[in-house]
Parts: structure tokens; C-alpha cells; sequence
């Protein structure tokens, strides 16, 4: 369950700024078809700081009924309180999440400090296996190397790590963890095989590139270690261009998803960065590049 190439949707919304059922159902599709390990959701790809309580539930169990148990589900958990994620945590176990993902709540609502306190207090709460999502550059708060490792000693029901950072970053976070503890990593796959070589269980990423990462993955575990290195250079194009910033994902990765997949035109919720003529030309190019995801 923790391992191989999660993906981790964006939500796609219609022309009345609603949550579009049609094309969050072909986005888990695709993904699966495609060969992805795992389905996650909630997390910053899914603009989840955007969503209201209604809509995020909706996404579980969307998500939930068209996985319908083929692949393991990850659910991010967000909330600004302890009490919130709790409730957030037993709304995930009820709609039929595997293993949850606590998110460090906004920077101006805990003092970093606090953090690990916070993460040892909600961690577990529902039963079911969780992690952390360790991502200061993106989220401007998170903990430190003995930060994450006290946390791993002081919580038993602490099951994962999912990161954000460079490969020789979470090669020595692996490393303090020790072995058996499962590391993602995401930055859409950025470093793919070196993260896999410094002992990453997998990633977790958009779909952008899901089949190629997936299909990397595979290889590597295979022991096809030439292979793997193909599928990721054949990635690395669309994982540069998406992952110039988290507005760049947002705007263009979701631009590019809808395109492998065959969506019609992709509705911005607000504030979003604009997507440029020269952008879109670019998302064009490396969709056709890719080609079609199943």
C-alpha cells in the first residue's frame, strides 16, 4: 500500500465554478488504466485550501466509488484545528480511505514549534494508517530532519512520510528514519530514479505524466534499470514545465491532464495564475509528446 506512483487528483470544475463529476470520474480512470499504484486526493494539486467542507467529503466519495477498490486510496487531510482534521480524518475512514495524509495546518494558525505536538494529537485518531505531508517550500511550514524522526519515535501509528524535497534532502531523511519506514516523494516526479535509488517507497504526483512515472517505477523494481531511465527522460520535459511553482501546476499540469484525457476546456477556479498563449502552446506540445492517456 505504500509504495509505487500514487496519483493525486486536481479538481476539475464546469462552467459554474461546480465540482465536474464527469471529469473527476475519467481523471481516476485514466489514471488507473494507466497504471498508476495508487489514487490519492486533497492535496495541493486538488487546490484543497479552496474547497469548502461539502466539496472536499464529495471528493472522497466520488473518489472512493470509482476507485471501488482496485487500487489503495490516500486522502489529504486539512483543517486549521486539531478538532477539524480529526472530524476530516473519520469522514475519510467512512467514505472508504486506506491511509490518510495529515497536512501541517496554515503558518499563521500554529507556531512551528507546535507542529509536532499537533501531528502527534491527530495522527491515528481514526484508525487508520497516516502519515505527514512534510512540505515547507510549498506550504511555508513543516519540520525539521530530527523534527520528523522524534515524531516517527514518539507516534507509533506514524506509517509514512510523504516529502518535498531534493533527493539528497530525503536520502538523509531516509536515512534518520531507517529501514522499513515508507518515504514519498512528489515535485511531480522530479529526480524520479535517484529518489528511487536513495530509498524512496515511491511518489506521489499528478497525472500529468502518471503512466510514464508508473511505467518507471515498474522498471526499476524490475531491476530494468535502463528502461526506467528511458520512460523518465521521456517525463522529465512535462515535470519541469509543470513544476516551475505550485500556480504553474495548478494552471498548466491540469491544462495538460485535460488534454491526455480528452476533456473539454478547463474551468479556473479563482485566484489562479492566467495561462498564457505561449503556456498553452507549450501544454500542446508536450500532450502531444506524451499522447493520449487510456
Amino acid at each position: 500500500m505504500f509504495s509505487g506512483a500514487y496519483a493525486i487528483l486536481y479538481a476539475f470544475f464546469d462552467a459554474t465554478n461546480r465540482l465536474d463529476r464527469a471529469a473527476m470520474r475519467r481523471k481516476v480512470e485514466g489514471s488507473i488504466t494507466a497504471g498508476a499504484h495508487g489514487i490519492a486526493a486533497l492535496g495541493l494539486a486538488t487546490q484543497v485550501a479552496k474547497l469548502s467542507r461539502d466539496e472536499r467529503h464529495q471528493i472522497m466519495d466520488w473518489v472512493a466509488e470509482d476507485v471501488a477498490g482496485r487500487v489503495p486510496v490516500a486522502f489529504t487531510i486539512f483543517g486549521a484545528t486539531a478538532e477539524e482534521q480529526i472530524a476530516e480524518a473519520h469522514r475519510a475512514r467512512s467514505a472508504g480511505a486506506n491511509w490518510l495524509i495529515h497536512q501541517p495546518p496554515p503558518k499563521d494558525r500554529i507556531a512551528p514549534e507546535r507542529l509536532g505536538d499537533f501531528f502527534a494529537e491527530v495522527i491515528g485518531t481514526s484508525g487508520l494508517p497516516a502519515g505527514i505531508q512534510n512540505a515547507p517550500a510549498y506550504l511555508g511550514i513543516g519540520l525539521d530532519m530530527q523534527g520528523v524522526t522524534d515524531l516517527a519515535r514518539r507516534v507509533p501509528s506514524l506509517k509514512m512520510l510523504k516529502g518535498e524535497g531534493p533527493a539528497i534532502e530525503i536520502a538523509e531523511t531516509i536515512a534518520g528514519l531507517g529501514p522499513g519506514f515508507p518515504v514519498f516523494n512528489g515535485r511531480g516526479g522530479l529526480e524520479l530514479i535517484d529518489n528511487l535509488r536513495a530509498g524512496c517507497a515511491g511518489v506521489i504526483v499528478a497525472p500529468d505524466a502518471i503512466d510514464v512515472i508508473a511505467h518507471a517505477i515498474d522498471a526499476y523494481r524490475g531491476g530494468r534499470l535502463e528502461e526506467a531511465d528511458v520512460h523518465y527522460r521521456r517525463a522529465l520535459p512535462t515535470i519541469v514545465f509543470v513544476m516551475q511553482s505550485l500556480d504553474t501546476l495548478i494552471t498548466y499540469g491540469k491544462r495538460l491532464t485535460a488534454l491526455r484525457l480528452g476533456l473539454g476546456p478547463v474551468h479556473d477556479r479563482a485566484p489562479v495564475l492566467g495561462p498564457t498563449a505561449f503556456g498553452l502552446e507549450v501544454t500542446e506540445r508536450l500532450a502531444r509528446d506524451l499522447g493520449r492517456l487510456p
